[in-house]
């Protein structure tokens, strides 16, 4: 986890310090119902790099907003699940999903 003598004064700062960036959004909200293994996120993400959503994950687990279990397996399978800090975030995509909503209604094509 994000030291906390290093994280930002600022509280938005520090939110998008841990989940900033589009693809860390897009993984929170992936696995907001429950787990998935790395085939299924990145398929349900998109144009995400193998490299990049691997480092993204790393990232995730490291601020533990993610787990990672690996199943002793051959193949060895690997599920991703959000921790409750991660749930934590629900509300917060929640109102990103509104605000987006709205303004695809009021602004978009």
């Amino acid at each position: 986890m994000a030291d906390k003598k290093t994280l930002p004064a600022c509280p938005v700062e520090t939110t998008l310090l841990l989940i900033g960036s589009k693809w860390k959004v897009l993984i929170l909200r992936d696995l907001s119902p429950g787990k998935k293994r790395f085939g299924e996120l990145k398929k349900s993400i998109g144009s995400v790099s193998q490299k990049v959503l691997t480092a993204q994950l790393r990232e995730m687990e490291a601020d533990g907003l993610l787990t990672r279990t690996v199943y002793p397996e051959v193949p060895p399978r690997v599920e991703y699940e959000l921790t409750e800090l991660g749930h934590t975030l629900k509300p917060v995509l929640d109102s990103l999903w509104s605000w987006g909503e709205d303004y695809k209604a009021n602004y978009g094509e």
